[in-house]
């Protein structure tokens, strides 16, 4: 059996990796002229930024045995005590987003009447529509300042996204299952914890971590693992054609060459190009899916004179009207970011409510990141030593309304041409625990199909 994986990020290496230990002939094709897809670490002086996600959470076992098995190449970093702090922005100043009962009914993040709807909050019914938006659902269960001051800000840190527009079905399958499952997400987080765990279970801590050096160390040990010779660089203009049986596949110089099967982690927008054998409608259902466009900003500081950054990050709700969504202190929390006394800082701009921001110009993302960073973070002289500026036109995939349609797509496809496997972050989540579940997920699938 012979197969080929498209795109050599996080869920294409580790699909590979796996296949490979089970002696699956695999090969990877990547159209950049480098493996990782958006994962990039730089070091740049005496800083360590990535250009695309900073950090990983431990949230699936998957996740943690592959650093498990990895551990020759690369070395897992947990985050220190200070990532436990999250501050939200209100009234012109940070607070701490409250992690318990007691912090939610005290904090002034929250309107008096909510903090009391809070208290009753674990005997609400469950919601009935499976399809029900995620601000629908807080504003049920929470109130109002809660949507605005915990959940808005929330999503914004993890999707850029809408609450109004995403679908906890899909976007938290977690947030949603504790209500269906429990009753209500206090009650039901309670009742969670106390259930029994296996031993692997109990692998995941739900703790933010990175590689040390950079997460690119990691995507680096996976292809090291998978292999130069199964990895083909600038594998541009792609095609996939049918053949009997299976697959022809084709790149810019290349002749065709058949596999038996292949598993696409390529973005809703691209498939119809690589797959032009497929059925326009259902294609169609599945390019729906939108993308938030984001702009992230690396600043670093060899001293940093504001105020002490000691938390995770802080979030700006949007009803605050800022001009960045809020920013990561990963020297903070992570090791060798920023010299001792300096600082980096991860700002983002953009997002699904403000696209705009893609379109500003280099001077413009400039001066406005400079007038909110000294804002917030009481700055009196601007002179950063570290200022990189990304641009992301299909950065943090939406999941909405249009996720039911776009998985019955992506459902049918599979089923009526075999050997096809559609994945990456068009389903199964986008965090990078979600991205290495997915792989293992499909090259057990695969391993078993050819053992039965």
């Amino acid at each position: 059996m012979k197969i080929a994986i498209i795109g050599a990020g996080l869920t294409g290496l580790t699909t590979a990796y796996y296949l490979k230990k089970k002696g699956i002939d695999v090969t990877l094709f990547e159209k950049s002229d480098r493996t990782g897809g958006v994962i990039q670490s730089v070091r740049q002086d005496e800083f360590i930024y990535e250009n695309g996600p900073s950090t990983g959470v431990l949230g699936t076992a998957e996740a943690v045995e592959l650093l498990e098995e990895l551990d020759d190449l690369c070395t897992l970093e947990v985050a220190d005590e200070n990532a436990k702090y999250r501050w939200i922005w209100k009234d012109n100043q940070w607070h701490s987003l409250p992690s318990g009962l007691f912090g939610g009914i005290t904090t002034p993040l929250f309107t008096f009447s909510d903090k009391l709807r809070l208290l009753g909050e674990p005997f609400r019914k469950p919601g009935t529509d499976p399809n029900e938006t995620l601000a629908s659902l807080v504003r049920r269960r929470m109130g109002e300042s809660f949507l605005k001051y915990a959940v808005d800000p929330f999503v914004l840190g993890i999707y850029s996204g809408d609450p109004e527009q995403l679908v906890p079905k899909y976007a938290l399958p977690k947030l949603y299952n504790l209500e269906q499952k429990y009753g209500s997400f206090i009650g039901g987080s309670i009742k969670k914890g106390k259930e029994p765990k296996t031993e692997r279970e109990k692998k995941i801590t739900r703790e933010v971590f990175s590689v040390k050096g950079g997460l690119s160390n990691l995507t680096n040990a996976l292809a090291e693992k998978v292999g130069k010779d199964r990895i083909i660089l600038n594998a541009a203009e792609l095609k996939i054609s049918q053949a009997q049986p299976g697959y022809l596949l084709r790149y810019t110089g290349s002749e065709e060459i058949r596999f038996d099967r292949i598993i696409s982690t390529a973005g809703a927008y691209a498939l119809h190009d690589i797959f032009s054998f497929l059925p326009d409608a259902a294609l169609r259902k599945i390019e729906r899916l939108p993308y938030a466009q984001v702009v992230q900003v690396s600043v670093g500081f060899l001293q940093w004179k504001g105020i002490e950054l000691k938390a995770f990050g802080g979030l700006i709700p949007f009803c605050e009207n800022r001009q960045v969504l809020g920013a990561l202190f990963l020297s903070s929390f992570l090791k060798e970011r920023a010299p001792e006394g300096g600082a980096l800082i991860s700002t983002f701009l953009g997002g699904v409510r403000k696209p705009e921001m893609v379109g500003l110009s280099d001077e413009q993302i400039h001066e406005l990141v400079s007038r909110e960073i000294k804002f917030l973070f009481g700055l009196t002289k601007w002179a950063p030593d570290l200022f990189v500026i990304n641009r992301y036109q299909k950065a943090i995939p939406q999941y909405g309304i249009e996720s039911e349609e776009k998985l019955a797509a992506i459902t049918f496809m599979e089923r009526d041409f075999p050997g096809l496997i559609l994945a990456g972050n068009i389903r199964d989540g986008i965090g990078m625990a979600d991205r290495i579940k997915q792989g293992r997920e499909i090259a057990e699938k695969v391993v078993s199909s050819e053992t039965s």
